[in-house]
């Protein structure tokens, strides 16, 4: 499926409104493209939810990198540190390689709090930022997003934001606003990975 195509037609459908998009980030680098692409057809709000991501100093640090993105319109809500939850739902799946069940395990655990949050809010949408990066599976997110949509009734937007170099727009933002690139996902599982 072409994931890239889906979401335009959904940009495409909307005409002149501009709805509430819950957009789930993982880091201002993975954000600063999709941010770009949807402020000016979505009212957003940046969902930081990542209890992955190891140690606390590192969720901070990244956390606090969404400030240099201010230059298009959002709010940012995030959702304390609760790295235990992350390692209850990956327990046993801890030395897979990263893109193993571990990781479709985190997906779940972080959009699915996504999900929930975009029904319980009465968001149009919800989205992940998570498709920008070559090292995750847009299949697989997009998967479980429209699995959530089902079981939650929130309206998922379909995306690969690495698509029509996305990916290489985000690098160039991240120069551009001195924007902090981590080397690794966020769990330290398996030791350092690439965004």
């Amino acid at each position: 499926m072409n994931y890239q195509e889906m979401m335009e037609k959904t940009l495409a459908a909307l005409g002149e409104r501009r709805p509430r998009l819950l957009l789930h980030a993982c880091c201002a680098p993975c954000a600063s493209y999709p941010l770009e692409l949807l402020s000016s057809r979505f009212e957003i709000t940046v969902f930081y939810c990542n209890p992955n991501i190891m140690p606390l100093e590192e969720y901070e640090k990244r956390l606090g990198e969404f400030d240099k993105l201010r230059r298009y319109p959002f709010r940012l809500v995030s959702e304390p540190w609760d790295n235990g939850a992350f390692l209850s739902a990956v327990r046993g799946r801890e030395g897979d390689r990263e893109g193993g069940e571990r990781c479709s395990l985190c997906f779940r655990l972080r959009l699915g709090c996504t999900a929930e949050k975009a029904a319980a809010e009465g968001f149009d949408f919800f989205a992940t930022t998570l498709t920008v990066s070559p090292h995750k599976n847009a299949q697989l997110i997009n998967a479980i997003g429209a699995e959530l949509a089902a079981q939650t009734g929130a309206a998922w937007l379909y995306s690969d934001f690495k698509k029509r170099e996305g990916y290489k727009r985000s690098l160039e933002l991240c120069r551009e606003l001195e924007i902090y690139r981590q080397n690794y996902c966020g769990c330290r599982l398996t030791g350092p990975a690439s965004v």
